[in-house]
């Protein structure tokens, strides 16, 4: 297996850039995941990858090797795409062969029955039954060799598309949102067998998706992208506990970050949300803030408590919307003395509302009166104008609560 090095990878489309100077490197064996919402230019970037999209600027290496001139059958890699993309009038067997097949295309393999015999004796020679067979082992399909692609299940047609990509034995696997037409039991199913596939493989996986919840169950690292530009490479935890922005803290997470507007008096140690003033936590310590200013706080769900709306140590509110999500309660509430930073709906503006997760069922209904109690030890701090985060002491940053 390869590494990949893309060196400020420019793609233009009516004189608008959709995948802006990119440059990454993606280590051998690694499951590189691309996320993003729609229109982000995560797919546009994995079709340049594959060749399948000419580059406007910039440079595509696989291992030592500049392929962004080649053709995509010289490249050595498989493409598993969104619709599946099976011959509806070939057998699985014959779909999984296929690659294996036309690396022996010769000209004469159009000539309808000459072709046809051609191709019948490559699919049972020795070494293509025998990858057939083996990778159909893997995916469990030995039963569905003989059976076409229309009386399959999604997520059966899924397996048989990574089966032909996996029989190419190649360097890279690239994955369009290969899930995305599925329904949420099955999609959390092949999520499990596509990371028991890497792990059996060992081979240098790159995901593209817009869902949150499969770049952080499966990837090693995560390219946050937005409006064809990377807004944070790391690990799922380094993004999660550490958003670069509040783009990718409000896109992180389930329910999303909460974004407070606040006053941070760095000398004095304190942080003023609403009517109440906070001690610093140990992590925020060390903040690049000069004197007193406007920023932007950010606390996750997990980290908020209902308490009684007379407790003085939290910050006072009414319910206004209680979901109920089976173990845990999703509780909205809007805060009586927070003010929001901006007009408008961009990310990056604060809240009124605030939303907290409960464990289990929860009592309390649309009008309560309520207080906040803020756990600020997981708490991040961005700039008021520019959403960014402000730079912190990451060292002693307390353990994460991934239940979001």
């Amino acid at each position: 297996m390869s590494s990949i090095t893309l060196t400020q990878v420019t793609k233009v489309f009516v004189s608008k850039p959709v995948v802006d100077k990119v440059s990454l490197d993606v280590t051998s064996g690694e499951f590189l995941v691309l996320l993003g919402p729609s229109g982000c230019g995560k797919s546009t970037l994995l079709r340049m990858l594959a060749g399948l999209e000419s580059l406007t600027s910039g440079e595509i290496y696989l291992g030592q090797r500049r392929v962004d001139a080649l053709p995509p059958s010289a490249r050595d890699m498989a493409f598993v795409f969104q619709s599946y993309a099976l011959y509806p009038h070939m057998t699985v067997r014959r779909n999984m062969s296929f690659p294996l097949i036309m690396r022996q295309f010769k000209w004469w393999f159009h000539i309808p029955i000459i072709g046809h015999l051609a191709k019948r004796r490559i699919e049972a020679s020795p070494e293509v039954s025998a990858m057939v067979d083996r990778t159909a082992r893997i995916l469990a399909l030995t039963d569905m060799l003989d059976r076409y692609p229309r009386t399959l299940s999604g997520g059966q047609r899924q397996r048989v598309a990574l089966g032909r990509a996996m029989v190419r034995q190649p360097e890279v696997f690239l994955m369009d949102e290969p899930l995305s037409n599925l329904d949420a039991k099955l999609r959390s199913s092949m999520r499990a067998e596509i990371i028991k596939l890497h792990r059996k493989l060992g081979g240098t996986f790159v995901y593209v998706t817009h869902d949150q919840i499969e770049a952080m169950t499966m990837g090693t690292r995560i390219v946050m992208m937005r409006e064809g530009v990377v807004q944070q490479v790391g690990t799922p935890r380094d993004i999660y506990a550490n958003p670069a922005n509040t783009f990718v803290a409000r896109f992180i997470g389930t329910p999303a970050m909460n974004l407070l507007l606040a006053r941070m008096d760095a000398p004095q140690g304190q942080l003023e949300v609403g009517d109440q003033k906070f001690a610093l936590p140990a992590h925020l310590a060390s903040v690049t803030v000069g004197g007193s200013q406007d920023v932007l706080l950010g606390i996750r769900p997990n980290s908020l408590a209902v308490v009684d709306p007379q407790d003085k140590r939290g910050l006072a509110g009414t319910v206004s919307l209680v979901e109920h999500i089976g173990a845990d309660s999703i509780i909205t509430i809007k805060l009586d003395s927070v003010k929001t930073a901006h007009e408008g709906d961009s990310e990056s503006d604060a809240s009124d509302e605030i939303m907290l997760t409960k464990s289990g069922y929860s009592n309390l209904s649309a009008g309560s009166r309520v207080g906040v109690m803020m756990n600020l030890d997981n708490a991040s701090i961005f700039s008021a104008s520019s959403g960014q985060r402000i730079s912190t002491d990451l060292s002693v940053t307390c353990p994460v609560d991934f239940k979001n």
